[in-house]
């Protein structure tokens, strides 16, 4: 990166508030604000456990007006808001979340005084929709306040060293082993952005004086294919053949994900990339002249950080977590069927002669099926999904003592049918950490 700075000397003993902090770009902006010799404090959404010395709780939802977030303000010096959500969904909205609460934070950052507002917005148009709309209102309203601000826009933003929601989705299309997978024909235009360049424009934005918007990508327009393609090598994963997924097929996937509210890619991404994301010809330059800053090209930056065998692991379990965890809820679902349907007779000849029979093994086939459905569906539904992986774990350890122990029979079922459980005991463990996904 030109002019990368290891630490800013005339940040010292000022406090930067970073809304957004903990998010994927959050992280990079933290890192980079901390090398400029800043005191940073994240806000962050209220958890279970206590909060970190640097972290503020702060719901985004609930913080409307100026006066919400002054205690937030006591001594900080400049503001940096990097909050967003792709998509509306848990009672979040784009006008709350993008407007309505940042819009309110820079009116208390009027009244307290605060000398430097940073706003970390998103490259497009708003006719691409609501995301980008939003995003581009607050943008307006913030120039046209009494507070020294700068509005960046950065196109796709990547990072070496991890990714998040779209980007992982490229990353794991473009690491699929035997071929790369392509959505469409690859021709669209985009200019990626590394996020640990990002963070050190912001860094220096908030250093800074200069006010304006400014649109970051990187020093030229790429194709889709070409950023894949580049990807694929610095993963080190052989073949180069391209498999092109017709944009038809691409647009239903899209719809349905906005149609459940999960999945990587939504509507307005979805538009912005067939439209092409490209910064200004002169964006660069304007970048280079008020921050002494040019990002690098996405070959400079995998270049500076060769890949880990974890990088391939994160790219190609990307499609192995979710299918692992279809085939275990699946799994429970047969388990339950089996235990729920069972003839009674069945079940008593099998438990005949063994502990098992004095425990009432038909009542205790059936409870078993119902627990395998509840938790079946538990691991479905996707809410806490390390609970419900960990009760079924639980559920698995005391199958197999209990089980194994009264009817030692079962570990000699020519179909495995008990010893199966000594793989799918780390299977569980194994997906219990993939559960944490960005």
């Amino acid at each position: 990166m030109a002019g990368m700075a290891q630490r800013s000397p005339e940040g010292n003993g000022r406090t930067v508030l970073v809304v957004g902090g903990a998010g994927f770009i959050g992280g990079y902006l933290v890192a980079a604000l901390h090398r400029h010799g800043w005191r940073v404090l994240r806000a962050v959404r209220p958890k279970e456990h206590a909060l970190a010395d640097d972290e503020r709780a702060c719901d985004l939802m609930a913080m409307q007006r100026p006066e919400d977030w002054r205690p937030l303000l006591d001594g900080v010096d400049a503001v940096v808001n990097a909050a967003g959500i792709l998509r509306e969904e848990g009672g979040q909205t784009f006008e709350a979340v993008h407007v309505a609460a940042p819009l309110a934070l820079a009116h208390a950052c009027v009244d307290r005084g605060v000398k430097r507002f940073v706003q970390v917005s998103a490259l497009g148009l708003p006719e691409d929709g609501p995301f980008i709309a939003s995003k581009h209102r607050f943008d307006e309203q913030l120039t046209a306040l009494a507070v020294s601000s700068v509005v960046l826009r950065p196109s796709v933003v990547y990072s070496v060293s991890g990714s998040y929601g779209g980007t992982s989705l490229l990353r794991a299309l473009a690491g699929f082993p035997g071929a790369q997978w392509l959505p469409g024909d690859g021709r669209w235009q985009v200019q990626p952005v590394a996020a640990e360049d990002v963070g050190e424009l912001v860094a220096r934005a908030v250093d800074g004086t200069v006010s304006g918007t400014y649109e970051v990508g990187g020093p030229a327009p790429m194709s889709l294919h070409d950023y894949q393609r580049q990807w694929r090598r610095w993963l080190r994963v052989p073949g180069e053949r391209v498999v092109a997924v017709p944009e038809a097929c691409v647009s239903l996937a899209v719809s349905v994900m906005e149609a459940v509210g999960r999945g990587p890619v939504g509507r307005t991404m979805w538009r912005m990339l067939r439209r092409g994301n490209t910064t200004a010809p002169e964006a660069a330059d304007r970048l280079e002249a008020s921050f002494r800053l040019r990002p690098r090209t996405l070959a400079e930056a995998l270049a500076q950080a060769p890949s880990q065998v974890q990088d391939r692991w994160q790219a190609q379990l990307y499609f192995l977590a979710p299918a692992l965890r279809w085939a275990v809820v699946a799994l429970w679902l047969l388990s339950a069927l089996a235990g729920c349907v069972t003839p009674a007779a069945d079940i008593l000849r099998l438990s005949s002669g063994t502990p098992l029979a004095a425990w009432d093994p038909i009542m205790l086939a059936r409870a078993g099926g119902v627990a395998d459905l509840l938790l079946g569906l538990w691991l479905a539904s996707g809410w806490r999904p390390r609970a419900a992986i960990g009760a079924m774990l639980l559920l698995l350890v005391a199958y197999t003592l209990m089980l194994g122990g009264m009817v030692p029979a079962l570990w000699w079922d020519p179909l495995g049918g008990m010893a199966k459980n000594l793989v799918l005991l780390p299977a569980l463990a194994v997906l219990w950490v993939l559960t944490e996904r960005r």
